[in-house]
């Protein structure tokens, strides 16, 4: 079972562990998201993570289809039992629009999209999904205060953005009596990225090598891509797919994958399972947002969160 904890600088109880929704409601449809979703509540889960954007790269698919499924299975649930985070501010791939949307004006329609989506009055977590170094770090904190006094939002927090521009808009809220970003979202797990081919498909900031001034902020983190993609399962089978050759093939991660063996065999445990715990064991507060197709996914993810590891085991797989 998941025990919950108090997210940093916020009245939210969340689980240990945050499923990430990506696949709902286009990959998954709403018999099974409701079978998995039903699954990590009984686990102990509350805490899920989306996006206006999420399967909008589907044509064929519902606009908003991770939300619409989110929304759907939140009427069979009490509303206040469950932890919605939600993401706006990307590019809008349903008509090709690609420029950086991180504006005022472009997040306040993704947000209004985001709530009708959901069947909510209010988004429990709302980040800004990506950064854009040309609005001033004072329009973005306004506005969200606006939204937060409004009660569209309860609290927010910034995915993929720089540690620099995280502290300088916290920075300016403080100095200005308002709420600053309480929580950040970055790219992060055990396996460490190729940063080029990373980059390429959209990965980028990994947050080992380029948030360690965000570790005594104060800020909770919420890392993405905990699982590293799969890539030391694929490893312990023999069979990395292709894409992540590229993304993950390097000698550093040849050294935490035998020492992610060699700590997994020490505690009886999965590769997988270790992998997560690398970051849920992490000093401060570390949530990470884990994936999973199936009801039995769940269950061998929620694992993890009963493994402990010392300083010297999280030392040990970080080995290169």
């Amino acid at each position: 079972m998941l025990s919950k904890v108090t997210l940093a600088n916020t009245d939210l109880q969340v689980s240990q562990l945050c499923y990430g929704t990506n696949m709902l409601g286009w990959n998954l449809d709403q018999d099974r998201s409701n079978a998995i979703l039903n699954k990590f509540a009984a686990l102990g889960g509350n805490f899920v993570d989306s996006a206006r954007s999420y399967g909008d790269w589907m044509p064929d698919a519902p606009k908003g289809a991770s939300e619409r499924a989110i929304g759907a299975w939140l009427k069979t649930q009490k509303r206040d039992d469950v932890v919605v985070a939600t993401k706006g501010g990307f590019f809008d791939m349903r008509v090709g629009d690609y420029r950086n949307r991180v504006n005022p004006t472009d997040v306040a329609s993704d947000l209004n999209e985001s709530l009708d989506h959901l069947g909510v009055n209010t988004i429990d977590l709302y980040w800004l999904h990506m950064d854009n170094p040309e609005t001033p770090v004072a329009e973005l904190i306004d506005f969200l205060n606006e939204q937060k006094a409004a009660g569209k939002i309860r609290w927010f927090g910034a995915s993929n953005w720089t540690a620099d521009r995280v502290l300088e808009a916290n920075a300016y809220a403080k100095a200005n009596g308002k709420t600053g970003f309480v929580a950040v979202e970055p790219f992060w797990g055990l396996a460490k990225p190729n940063e080029g081919n990373a980059m390429q498909q959209g990965y980028q900031l990994y947050f080992e090598d380029h948030g360690s001034a965000l570790k005594d902020a104060g800020v909770a983190i919420i890392p993405y891509c905990a699982q590293s993609r799969g890539y030391f399962s694929m490893l312990e089978k023999g069979e990395v797919a292709e894409a992540l050759q590229g993304f993950y093939d390097n000698p550093a991660n040849e050294g935490r994958f035998n020492a992610a063996k060699a700590v997994a065999q020490r505690h009886g445990v999965s590769v997988a399972e270790v992998v997560l715990a690398y970051l849920i064991n992490q000093p401060g507060q570390v949530i990470p947002i884990f994936g999973a197709s199936s009801p039995e996914r769940i269950e061998e993810s929620v694992k993890a969160a009963s493994l402990k590891l010392s300083a010297d085991e999280l030392a040990e797989l970080r080995a290169e």
